[in-house]
C-alpha cells in the first residue's frame, strides 16, 4: 500500500485535507499553529484505490516543540512514497518553504506542491507566484470550501498502482473524495453547469441509510423529528467584530440586551434571547466577533471556540457584513463555517444607510462573487442602528425555515426529475448507459434527496448541478442548501 505524507508549515490546512481524504474528523483542526503534534496514520480510498495517509506536524522554527515536529515530518517523508507539500496561498512564497521543498524533492519521490486557501476566483491570481518553486505538479485548492481538488486527486490516483484497487463489493462506503470532487465534464452541453461550486449543490457525506420507495409513493420514510423543532428556530448571529451584531440583535428584540460599542469585541459571552413571532419561537444567539488570527487571546479565544460550537447546534445563521467597509478574508472564513455546517442562511448587509449609494450595485455584486459558496442565501440590506428594514428580517427567517424544513412528495419530486431527463438525457460513462430510476427525499433540515440509479458513480457533477437548478426552479429552496446522495436500487 502506497504511503502519502502531508507536510508543511503549521496552520496551512494539512489536518483539514487529511480529514477530508479519510472522511473523518480525526486530527484536531484549529487556527492555532501546532495542534498536530504526532504523525497521524489512516487508510483512505482515493476513488477505488487504497492508500495510507500520514498527517505530520508543521515545519517551523522558533521552539523546541517545532524542532521535534520537523524531525518527525522529515522521517515521515522518508517513509512515504508520495509527498504533498502544503503552503498557505494567502501569503507570499517563503524562502524556507522553497528550501524544504527542494530538500524533499531531492529524495526522488513523487511530490506535489499544494497551495491551499485559494478560496475564490480572486485568490487564483496569486497562484502564479508559487510557480517559482519550479514544479509542474502544483495545485491551487481550498480544503475548507472543497474547491479545485479534482486535479490533485487525479494526480494522486495516477501515482497509486492498479494493484491497490479495491473491488467494489469490498468497499463499505464510497470515498468522500470521489463524491465531492468538482469533476470537469467532457459533455459540451453541460458547459454552462461546469463551474466552481456555487453553493447551490452539496453531496451528502453521511452514512444515512436510504430506503427504496415507489416513484408514486409519498416520502413517509423521511427521518422523523419533533414537530416542535420546526416551530423553534435557533438562529446564530455571526460576523467579525464591530459589524453590528449586537445592534442587530437589539433591533430584532426591540430592546438593549447586549453592550453595544464601537470598540471591537465588547460582546464577550453569547447571549441567547427568545421571542415569539407568528406562533414561532425565534432564539437569537449573539456571539463575540471572530477576531483576526494572531489577535485571539484569552477570553477572545474562548469566544471563537464557543461560536463554532454554537453553529453546530443552530438551524440558521445570519451572516452580518459591514456594507460601509471593504470585505475581508476573515468575512469569508466566518461565512465558511455556515457552509461547513450546512445551515440555512441569510446574508445581512448592515450599515447600508452609510454605504455610498453609487456603490450599492458594486457591493451586492462583490458579495455574490466572494461568497459563491452561499449562493443559496438571500441578501437583505438594512441598518440595525436606525431600524431600517429590520422588520422584514423576521418574515424572511420564517420563510427560510419553511424551506429548510419542507418535505417534497416523491411524486412531485419525480415529475421534475422526469421532465429534466426528457429535456437532456444523462451522459454515458465509458460507453455504459446511465439510468436514474427515481428520486426520493429522505431527510429535512437541510433537505436531502436520494437519486436511485443503476450506476451511482455515473452521476456526473455537471448533471447534479443541472438537476439541482431544475429542483430550485420548481420548489422554493431559497436560503437552504440542498444535499444529494446517489444510491443503487436496493442498496442499503
Amino acid at each position: 500500500m502506497k504511503k502519502i505524507a502531508i507536510i508543511g508549515r503549521p496552520n496551512v490546512g494539512k489536518s483539514s485535507l487529511f480529514n477530508r481524504l479519510v472522511k473523518k474528523r480525526d486530527a484536531i483542526t484549529s487556527d492555532l499553529a501546532g495542534t498536530t503534534r504526532d504523525v497521524k496514520r489512516k487508510t483512505a480510498l482515493i476513488r477505488d484505490k487504497e492508500a495510507l495517509l500520514l498527517d505530520t506536524g508543521g515545519l517551523d522554527k522558533g521552539c523546541e516543540l517545532f524542532d521535534k515536529i520537523k524531525e518527525m515530518s522529515l522521517k515521515a517523508a522518508y517513509k512515504a512514497d508520495i509527498i504533498l507539500y502544503m503552503v498557505d496561498g494567502k501569503g507570499l512564497p517563503e524562502e524556507d518553504d522553497k528550501k524544504l521543498f527542494y530538500e524533499l524533492q531531492a529524495m526522488g519521490k513523487d511530490i506535489a506542491l499544494v497551495v491551499n486557501k485559494i478560496d475564490n476566483d480572486k485568490m487564483k491570481e496569486k497562484l502564479w507566484e508559487f510557480y517559482e518553486f519550479g514544479t509542474d505538479a502544483i495545485f491551487g485548492i481550498s480544503v475548507s470550501h472543497n474547491r479545485n481538488t479534482v486535479e490533485l486527486i487525479d494526480w494522486i490516483y495516477d501515482k497509486i498502482p492498479d494493484e491497490d484497487i479495491i473491488k467494489e463489493e469490498e468497499v463499505e462506503a464510497v470515498s468522500l473524495v470521489e463524491e465531492n470532487d468538482d469533476a470537469i465534464s467532457d459533455e459540451e452541453f453541460f458547459e454552462e453547469y461546469d463551474e466552481e461550486d456555487d453553493g447551490f449543490i452539496y453531496w451528502d457525506e453521511d452514512e444515512e441509510d436510504v430506503e427504496d420507495d415507489s416513484i408514486f409513493g409519498q416520502n413517509d420514510r423521511i427521518k422523523e423529528f419533533d414537530e416542535n423543532d420546526i416551530n423553534h428556530i435557533k438562529i446564530a448571529i455571526i460576523g467579525r467584530t464591530n459589524v453590528g451584531k449586537s445592534s442587530l440583535l437589539n433591533a430584532l428584540l426591540k430592546e438593549d440586551r447586549s453592550v453595544v460599542s464601537s470598540v471591537a469585541g465588547t460582546t464577550i459571552d453569547p447571549i441567547d434571547e427568545t421571542i415569539v413571532y407568528k406562533d414561532k419561537q425565534l432564539t437569537f444567539v449573539d456571539t463575540a466577533g471572530l477576531r483576526r488570527r494572531g489577535k485571539i487571546v484569552g477570553i477572545e479565544k474562548y469566544a471563537l471556540m464557543r461560536t463554532k460550537e454554537m453553529l453546530e447546534n443552530a438551524n440558521m445563521a445570519l451572516v452580518v457584513l459591514d456594507a460601509s467597509e471593504p470585505f475581508l478574508d476573515l468575512d469569508e472564513k466566518i461565512a465558511g463555517l455556515v457552509d461547513q455546517n450546512r445551515l440555512a442562511c441569510v446574508i445581512v448587509l448592515n450599515k447600508w444607510d452609510i454605504a455610498k449609494k453609487e456603490e450599492h450595485d458594486k457591493i451586492l455584486k462583490e458579495v455574490r462573487d466572494r461568497f459563491k459558496f452561499l449562493a443559496y442565501a438571500p441578501i437583505i440590506t438594512l441598518s440595525a442602528k436606525s431600524g431600517q428594514r429590520v422588520d422584514k428580517l423576521h418574515d424572511i427567517i420564517l420563510e427560510i425555515n419553511e424551506n429548510y424544513s419542507q418535505r417534497i412528495p416523491t411524486s412531485k419530486l419525480n415529475e421534475v426529475i422526469d421532465k429534466a431527463l426528457r429535456r437532456h438525457t444523462l451522459p454515458s460513462m465509458h460507453g455504459q448507459v446511465i439510468r436514474i430510476y427515481y428520486a426520493t427525499q429522505y431527510e429535512t433540515r437541510p433537505p436531502k434527496i436520494a437519486i436511485i440509479m443503476n450506476k451511482p458513480k455515473g452521476l456526473h457533477f455537471t448533471y447534479r448541478r443541472y438537476l439541482t437548478n431544475k429542483l430550485r426552479e420548481a420548489f422554493n429552496f431559497s436560503g437552504t442548501p440542498l444535499l444529494f446522495k446517489a444510491k443503487k436500487k436496493g442498496e442499503r
